[in-house]
């Protein structure tokens, strides 16, 4: 009875519009749900004066933190497993959208909110943010809402030879990050984080909590890299930790034009993925002052790499591999690989361990104003292409653009396409990040950079992957498709446009594993995966599904 009487008094409190009534029907069914009141502690409603704070603390990308971007009715910061539940039953039963946050690091903001017109409800992990790590087995259990910080940090604590294979940016929030894959320094290795996951815990559309046994064969393999805010959601993973020497080798040699970067680019790209496991490779290239004359801009390529051994060890492998780039001993240092982690996403060198800890860090990807795109590059580019890229580079949007190149090879190579969901396997000499971010003065004129971007990508089409051009779920871009706004037949059809470039062949079982676990499409969103509607002819199932 109490649970009632506490709704009823808070509802009186609260604007009695129409807008607010479904917050009061959603609040009112949580505590009924949860048979404790204090459940409404946990829920941020529009009027809640610490609503606007909670709902910007892991907004990452800034383009969806403006007065036009939809927001969401209420936010739910559950503490247990049960509050997830409770929050599942009363959207489905009130028609509401949810969207799942762990990290907010979804590109196009769609943990948070929502291209299209709907009312939503965001359930933020935040508070389910618990690491345990069992260093004489090599796992660790980490709930959704860590952050790759938090566990690194975790793990650093309990052992100096141990890691795990995920990404660089410490405040990737767990959830997000192992569902569309996870790649990082020791991805040429292990293999993707979500390569290394072998057992989880996710409550489904029914509400049930299931584990590895329970949900079956089909659904753990779709939730390891199938995208988030498609087949529940996950509370924790259990991750096979890996081996690393007590201290890696890094380095960081920056060349511009003037010094041949564009002949050491074209070069790197025939041999990064021939590096051994040990080594992960890549260059930002980005436009700097020129340091022959300040006033005159030039392009600078950052050759930068993380090796799991010493200098001594290093040194002969690059005079062998790659002369061309004259790394010398006094480029190296050799450091935790922790502490590896946060120099090759700040790189500033001896960071303090408890940056790992740090949610609130700066970056072209966190923090700010920006549009993101990726690429697979399967054959070199030419040289001629690149000159043609860096002029992009020189065009007033371009001040604070970047690329990133992250060589394969490796373990890639040797994991089939259909293992896991995320099939960018053997055959990619590397992957490509292309990325702009812009202060917040300049959003008024964002088309501009978006523009810019758009530009930058067309032109690299002849020069990367083809039928379909690829791209990587957790850089997720909007511009490649989205799904309709309601289910309907046409769903599967909007949806796979996109969803190949994602998935390729693993876009259908994706599908059928939908269709089986979540047939009404409860859990979507504009790039989840739909599932075939009920309303389709046995035929007509059979023809899109092996199509």
């Amino acid at each position: 009875m109490f649970p009632f009487l506490f709704v009823v008094l808070l509802s009186l409190s609260w604007r009695t519009n129409a807008s607010a009534l479904p917050v009061q029907e959603f609040l009112h069914c949580l505590c009924l749900r949860s048979q404790n009141s204090s459940i409404a502690k946990l829920v941020y409603a529009q009027n809640n004066s610490s609503y606007s704070s909670v709902l910007k603390s892991a907004a990452q990308n800034f383009r969806f933190t403006t007065p036009s971007t939809p927001t969401p009715l209420a936010i739910v910061t559950p503490l247990h497993a049960s509050h997830i539940q409770a929050a599942v039953y009363c959207c489905r039963k009130h028609g509401l959208q949810v969207r799942t946050r762990s990290g907010g690091h979804d590109f196009e903001g769609l943990s948070y909110t929502s291209a299209y017109k709907v009312p939503f409800v965001v359930i933020d992990l935040v508070n389910l943010r618990s690491v345990r790590v069992n260093v004489e087995k090599a796992t660790a259990w980490v709930e959704s809402g860590a952050t790759v910080g938090d566990l690194y940090d975790e793990i650093a604590r309990k052992s100096k030879t141990l890691g795990f294979p995920a990404g660089i940016c410490p405040t990737l929030g767990v959830g997000g990050h192992l569902s569309g894959g996870g790649y990082g320094l020791l991805f040429r290795k292990y293999g993707l984080g979500a390569d290394n996951v072998i057992d989880a815990r996710l409550i489904d559309v029914k509400g049930r909590i299931l584990d590895k046994k329970s949900m079956g064969e089909d659904l753990f393999w779709a939730i390891r890299g199938g995208g988030g805010g498609t087949f529940g959601i996950v509370l924790a993973w259990k991750l096979k930790l890996v081996a690393v020497p007590a201290n890696v080798t890094v380095f960081t040699v920056r060349k511009t034009l003037e010094q041949n970067a564009t002949k050491l680019v074209h070069r790197w790209q025939s041999i990064a993925h021939k590096f051994p496991k040990e080594m992960y490779p890549s260059i930002a290239i980005a436009r700097v002052n020129s340091s022959e004359d300040e006033e005159k801009m030039t392009i600078q390529a950052s050759f930068t790499s993380v090796f799991l051994g010493s200098i001594e060890e290093l040194i002969p492998l690059m005079e062998e591999k790659f002369p061309e780039l004259g790394l010398v001993k006094e480029d190296c240092l050799e450091m935790s690989w922790a502490e590896s982690n946060l120099y090759s996403f700040l790189y500033v060198l001896r960071s303090p361990s408890e940056t790992l800890l740090n949610r609130n860090q700066k970056s072209s990807i966190s923090k700010t104003f920006f549009k993101a795109k990726s690429d697979f590059v399967k054959q070199p580019i030419p040289e001629s292409a690149f000159e043609g890229l860096w002029s992009k580079f020189y065009e007033d949007e371009a001040k604070s653009a970047s690329m990133l190149f992250v060589g394969f090879g490796g373990k890639m190579d040797e994991i089939l396409e259909t293992e896991y969901p995320y099939p960018h396997r053997a055959g990619n000499l590397y992957t490509i990040l292309y990325t702009v971010d812009w202060e917040e003065k300049e959003n008024i004129n964002s088309e501009k950079f978006m523009s810019w971007m758009r530009r930058v990508y067309n032109y690299m089409t002849p020069y990367v992957s083809k039928s379909p051009r690829e791209a990587y779920i957790n850089y997720r871009d909007l511009d490649i498709g989205t799904n309709k706004i309601n289910n309907s037949k046409r769903s599967y059809a909007k949806a796979r446009v996109w969803g190949v470039k994602y998935f390729k062949n693993n876009f259908n079982r994706l599908v059928k594993v939908k269709t089986i676990v979540d047939p009404q499409n409860f859990f979507r969103h504009e790039q989840s995966i739909p599932p075939l509607l009920l309303l389709w002819k046995r035929s007509d199932l059979k023809n899109h599904l092996s199509s």
